[in-house]
């Protein structure tokens, strides 16, 4: 998936690992937040009927940020501890 910057240049990202209808992003992190690569991810989950799993050590937090885009997307992103 592709899209267009403020200067035209073309940003995409890929998940970790795509599974049945699920797309896998893996971090290894204390605090995640909607990034651009989750919000990408969403977005071609949502539009693909598929499921986005953020693979998470069991002590990450979800910045409100990344709870709100959860909501948004009517749980179409799933959280995996680890």
């Amino acid at each position: 998936m592709t899209t267009q910057t403020q200067h035209q240049v073309p940003r995409g990202t890929r998940a970790d690992a795509e599974k049945f209808n699920r797309l896998y992003l893996i971090k290894n992190v204390k605090m995640l937040r909607a990034t651009y690569q989750i919000r990408l991810l969403a977005f071609k989950a949502t539009s693909e009927g598929l499921k986005l799993v953020l693979k998470v050590p069991s002590a990450c937090e979800f910045d409100r940020s990344l709870s709100e885009l959860i909501e948004e997307t009517d749980n179409t992103i799933l959280r995996e501890d680890y």
